[in-house]
């Protein structure tokens, strides 16, 4: 069931209980534990969890936290870096502050340029076409009146783009096996974990360099065609190009394979997928926002206590440790609305706030866009694209779904031939 443009803002009871159902069975499958207990908070602004930590729920606590960097860091105990240092090394924009910081995110700003990460997402910075192929032959089985499965789609897109990152040509068995062993990382992360084992560590680390062992070369050659040749050009240390690649490849590639699937499914489920895809695009930008506060594409966020404060009218001390639930952060403004004002507060707080706002964001955004620019061309003439089966994934750090099948429904004559 969908709702006609005539319905405002595409929602009904029905149709909002879809998108909020099959969300929560997505969130649930991939922390079954974490997940409710996290959730059973949300009605709390600040609530102090035993062994957890500080979890705020509240939008305004929580941008005040995160714009705070004198008191709340993601270096110390209980922080982010106390997962990732181990793994990454000290010198990668997930566990550093300050004016290394500062000048960490300067030197990577050219890769994160618009026309770098479109550059990136058509594949010309690996040298061949994978992505665009994907997607291209995607188009054409949707066009005959056939069914793809869009998490695959993505999956293969998201494992080009980490080809073009580490500088390997996208062929098929490399996009397959760099997602592989991305995610062989990203899956041992659980959110009340808060660090890995000695054991998890050791595995990570030789995963990872196997991963970037082809960016290592590319570095040392010099090649700025490449992206780690052109962080030499940008005066990187190979530590620190190392370092980025592999925290960009770990943290980037499970959130762009789970939001686009998701964004469709509730775009299908809540009555906008028209409006989504419209020549044009006006309605694009609001649509997809919208679908990133309720999908939260980063569920909790860490920060360690460098110095006694006051959050929430809860007193914290040094070493303390804040988790900013950035799901209940989110979500407490309300049902999938794009028409919707946006609360200052909780606008693009999923990607940070402050001198930790997500660096790759313009590359998710772009490869965003791939998937909608070839679908918008279909949803034409009657036509209209339609979720039919998904299934959600288990047990993974970013909620996200397995599969999500695709279809056309309408007119089946091609665009091309009539």
């Amino acid at each position: 069931m969908t709702a006609g443009p005539g319905v405002a803002a595409g929602r009904d009871g029905a149709v909002r209980g879809a998108e909020a159902r099959w969300e929560e069975r997505v969130q649930r499958a991939a922390h079954p534990v974490a997940y409710p207990a996290v959730r059973a908070l949300r009605h709390r602004p600040v609530a102090r969890v035993p062994r957890v930590g500080l979890v705020v729920s509240d939008a305004a606590v929580a941008r005040e936290v995160l714009l705070d960097v004198d008191r709340f860091s993601k270096v110390g105990p209980g922080s982010p870096s106390d997962l990732w240092t181990p793994i990454l090394g000290p010198s990668v924009l997930l566990n550093m502050e300050g004016a290394e910081h500062a000048a960490m995110r300067r030197a990577l700003g050219p890769i994160f340029s618009p026309r770098a990460v479109r550059e990136l997402v058509a594949g010309r910075e690996s040298g061949g076409p994978a992505m665009g192929g994907a997607l291209a032959e995607m188009a054409a089985r949707l066009d005959a009146g056939g069914t793809v499965d869009l998490a695959a789609v993505v999956a293969a897109q998201a494992g080009a783009v980490i080809c073009g990152l580490v500088g390997l040509p996208p062929t098929d068995a490399a996009v397959r096996e760099s997602m592989a062993a991305a995610q062989a990382v990203t899956g041992m992360v659980r959110l009340h974990r808060r660090r890995l084992t000695t054991s998890q560590v050791a595995h990570a680390r030789r995963v990872l360099e196997e991963l970037t062992a082809p960016a290592r070369d590319a570095y040392r050659a010099g090649d700025e065609s490449t992206v780690p040749g052109r962080m030499r050009g940008l005066g990187l240390s190979e530590r620190e190009a190392m370092g980025a690649v592999g925290a960009f490849v770990l943290t980037g590639t499970e959130t762009i394979q789970s939001f686009v699937p998701r964004l469709l499914a509730i775009a299908h489920d809540t009555g906008w997928m028209e409006r989504l895809l419209a020549s044009g695009g006006e309605l694009r930008r609001p649509v997809v926002e919208e679908a990133l506060r309720v999908t939260v594409p980063t569920p909790a966020m860490l920060r360690s206590v460098r110095a006694d404060a006051v959050v929430g009218g809860h007193r914290v001390h040094a070493g303390d440790r804040v988790v900013i639930a950035t799901v209940n952060c989110c979500r407490g403004a309300g049902a999938f609305d794009p028409g919707a004002a946006v609360d200052p507060d909780v606008r693009h707080l999923w990607f940070g706030a402050g001198p930790h706002f997500c660096l790759g964001m313009p590359l998710a955004m772009a490869q965003v866009d791939a998937v909608l620019d070839t679908l918008a061309p279909l949803a034409t003439g009657g036509r209209r694209v339609v979720v039919g089966r998904r299934r959600p994934a288990r047990r993974v750090l970013v909620p996200a779904y397995r599969g999500l099948e695709l279809s056309l429904a309408g007119p089946q004559a091609s665009q091309t031939g009539a």
